[in-house]
């Protein structure tokens, strides 16, 4: 992922999504599912046309992570979404204007 500056943005991973890379940028998840899902180039669902790519992260309790990452100061999108049989789903930006999402499976 390019950055402006890699060394603050990946102290905001590790420290607002707990994604602990190592100095290689190794980082284990918790067994389960991988999603690679490809979109139309006119999509808005990435925040912005400028970006190529969104991040998607499992999470245990997508309410109790989103406080967490407006307790820090986090650009936390209000809305959240609800998909039958599949889960929640919230939103962050990331510090250089990335957007993130969280999903918490059904």
């Amino acid at each position: 992922m390019r950055a402006a500056d890699p060394a603050a943005l990946s102290a905001w991973y590790r420290d607002c999504l707990g994604l602990d890379a190592d100095e290689n940028g190794l980082w284990r998840q918790g067994a389960g599912l991988t999603v690679f899902a490809t979109f139309e180039s006119e999509t808005d669902y990435f925040g912005s046309r400028t970006r190529q790519t969104m991040l998607n992260f499992r999470v245990r309790d997508l309410d109790a992570m989103l406080a967490q990452l407006r307790a820090k100061g986090a650009d936390v999108a209000k809305e959240t979404q609800d998909m039958e049989g599949v889960g929640r789903f919230g939103w962050v930006t990331d510090p250089e204007g990335n957007r993130v999402e969280l999903w918490q499976p059904a």
